[in-house]
């Protein structure tokens, strides 16, 4: 059986996580490859760690009101030693991308933590929504323009973070364009709950 993505160097154990991904979407939504699109992952500050990023495979959601992906990944860590050679490590993750209709600047989301509600007692630095305590409350909002993410953020796009159904995942959106994901290898529910994120929020954003 061929398998919808690239599987050059990837184990027979990331094979079948990925196609067990595929499986699960598959069930879930209508979704197709892609072809070659140039997602610009590079624009983004999730992913300027990397030393390498590997598109495996893309497939848009087909029933969604606008344009959203799936994209599986095999990603590259560059660590320096004492010697010339330097180590490579692999991960592979699922991430989703959506085209948003609104330009919102550059944002950061991401669940927040212990250590920011200490940071902004003393350095206020994220964006609160007054209106939307549980929100606030919840997510660590970094935005380099206030006017943009306030009128884009609005409650429907709180509602839909406010769904996604597990505690890791982090959100960039660069402009118009909108990724979700984790930094953990590759998994069905996880890449399940992504999917239903984005389509929800063509449907509604």
């Amino acid at each position: 059986m061929d398998c919808p993505f690239d599987t050059v160097g990837l184990s027979s154990e990331t094979i079948d996580l990925f196609q067990d991904t595929y499986n699960t979407l598959k069930q879930n939504f209508d979704i197709q490859l892609t072809g070659d699109i140039d997602f610009h992952l590079e624009d983004f500050e999730l992913f300027r760690n990397y030393s390498a990023i590997r598109l495996l495979s893309s497939f848009v959601i087909k029933d969604s009101r606008t344009d959203c992906y799936i994209l599986f990944l095999e990603v590259s860590y560059h660590i320096s030693g004492k010697f010339k050679d330097a180590v490579h490590p692999k991960d592979h993750q699922t991430w989703a991308l959506s085209y948003l209709k609104h330009d919102f600047g550059r944002i950061m989301i991401r669940k927040e933590t212990l250590s920011d509600k200490i940071k902004e007692l003393v350095h206020p630095l994220e964006i609160d929504f007054p209106d939307d305590k549980a929100f606030s409350d919840t997510f660590y909002v970094l935005a380099n323009d206030f006017n943009k993410a306030f009128a884009n953020i609005n409650r429907d796009f709180r509602n839909s973070v406010m769904d996604v159904r597990h505690d890791d995942f982090l959100i960039e959106i660069a402009d118009h364009t909108l990724i979700i994901g984790d930094k953990k290898p590759v998994f069905p529910g996880r890449a399940l709950h992504l999917a239903e994120f984005v389509a929800r929020l063509c449907a509604t954003c």
